[in-house]
C-alpha cells in the first residue's frame, strides 16, 4: 500500500477534520459533516466526505489519499484520464474535482471526485457496451498518435504514455515496459530467453502490423486502460453503468479486450458480443483472438509485476508466451 498514514485527518470515528487543500477545492461556504472510510484499494487510502452546502443542500465527495512522490504521479494521473473520459461522456464517469497536495503533509497527496452511489452487480450487456463503445467512437487523440500526455498507472507502477504514430511501435514499448517491471520485481527466468525475442521479433509483428499495411488504418482511440469489473458498477439514481479507477491512453480500441480475456473478469464472451454489434472487429478479423491474447499478456505482465509474492501471476504470464509462440512464433 502507497499510504503511510494521516494522523488527525483518518475518515471516520466521527472524525470532520479535512486538509485545508482538500478543503479549498469543496464548494465554498460548506461545512463539512462527517468523513467515512469507503471502498477498497491495493494502494490507497479511500473515503467519503458529507457536507452541507451553504444553502443547506446535501453533497457527497469520494476521495483517495497516497503517500510518497510515486503516489503523486499516479494521482495526477488518475485525474488527468478521468476527466478526459468525462469531457467526452459526462454520464459515464464521476465528475473529477482535483487532485493536489496536502498542506499538513506534505508527502501526502489525494484525488477527488463526485460521490457516486453504486450497486455491486454486472451491468447489463448492452447497456454497458453501447456506452463503451461511444467513448471509443467518439474520442479523438490530440495529435493523432497513440499514447497520453502524461504518464498513467495501473496500479502503482507507469505505463508506456510516449507518444507514437505505430500502433506496433507504441505496443511493443508498452509490452517492453510491462516485462521490465515483471523482471525487477520477480528476477530473471530461464524461458525468457527463448519466449521474450519471438514476441517482439515474430508474434508483434505478425498480428499487429497487418491493422497498418495494405491500405488498412486504426484510429488512437481512448481506452479506460485497466477495465476489469471492479472499476465499474451501477449508479443507483440513474441506474446506467459508469466507469472509474482509469489509467488512460489512447490505443487500439481492441486493447481493452485484453483485459477482458483472464477467467477472472466477469466482462465475459456477452460483453464483447454486445459491443461488436456497434463497433465491427478490426481488420483482419481472422487475427481478432490472437490479438486480444497478445493484449491480455500485455495485461497479465503487469499485474505479475504488481504482486511480487504472487508466482502464479509469472506462470500465467510464461503460459500467454509459451501459447503466442507456439501459434504465431
Amino acid at each position: 500500500m502507497n499510504y503511510d498514514g494521516a494522523e488527525g485527518l483518518e475518515f471516520g470515528g466521527g472524525n470532520t477534520k479535512v486538509d485545508p487543500s482538500v478543503l479549498s477545492e469543496l464548494p465554498k461556504g460548506c461545512q463539512v459533516i462527517s468523513t467515512e472510510g469507503h471502498g477498497v484499494s491495493f494502494w490507497a487510502n479511500t473515503g467519503r466526505i458529507d457536507v452541507e452546502l451553504a444553502d443547506g443542500t446535501p453533497q457527497k465527495f469520494f476521495i483517495k489519499v497516497i503517500s510518497k512522490e510515486q503516489g503523486k504521479h499516479m494521482m495526477h494521473g488518475e485525474f488527468e484520464s478521468m476527466k478526459t473520459i468525462h469531457t467526452l461522456m459526462p454520464d459515464f464517469a464521476p465528475k473529477p474535482v482535483a487532485w493536489g497536495t496536502y498542506k499538513s503533509i506534505p508527502n501526502t497527496h489525494f484525488f477527488l471526485c463526485d460521490y457516486k452511489e453504486m450497486i455491486d452487480e454486472m451491468p447489463d450487456p448492452h447497456k454497458f457496451a453501447s456506452r463503451l463503445a461511444a467513448l471509443h467512437q467518439n474520442s479523438k487523440s490530440p495529435n493523432g498518435k497513440f499514447g497520453f500526455h502524461i504518464t498513467t498507472y495501473s496500479g502503482n507502477l507507469p505505463q508506456m504514455n510516449e507518444w507514437e504514430d505505430s500502433w506496433e511501435v507504441y505496443f511493443a514499448k508498452c509490452l517492453r515496459k510491462a516485462l521490465d517491471l515483471e523482471l525487477e520485481a520477480k528476477g530473471d527466468d530461464p524461458e525468457f530467453h527463448v519466449l521474450v525475442p519471438i514476441i517482439f521479433e515474430k508474434v508483434i509483428p505478425r498480428l499487429l502490423r497487418p491493422l497498418e499495411t495494405e491500405g488498412r488504418s486504426i484510429k488512437p482511440t481512448l481506452v479506460h486502460g485497466d477495465l476489469w469489473y471492479a472499476n465499474s458498477g451501477i449508479d443507483v439514481d440513474s441506474d446506467e453503468s459508469l466507469i472509474f479507477d482509469a489509467c488512460c491512453f489512447y490505443a487500439h480500441n481492441e486493447y481493452e479486450f485484453g483485459q477482458w480475456r483472464p477467467v477472472c473478469n466477469k466482462f465475459g464472451a456477452e460483453y464483447l458480443a454486445a459491443y461488436h454489434s456497434y463497433v465491427q472487429i478490426s481488420a483482419p478479423e481472422e487475427d481478432y483472438d490472437g490479438r486480444l491474447d497478445l493484449y491480455k499478456l500485455r495485461f497479465n505482465t503487469h499485474v505479475s509485476a504488481l504482486f511480487i509474492e504472487n508466482e502464479t501471476l509469472r506462470e500465467q504470464m510464461l503460459g500467454d508466451m509459451r501459447d503466442l509462440v507456439k501459434r504465431y512464433g
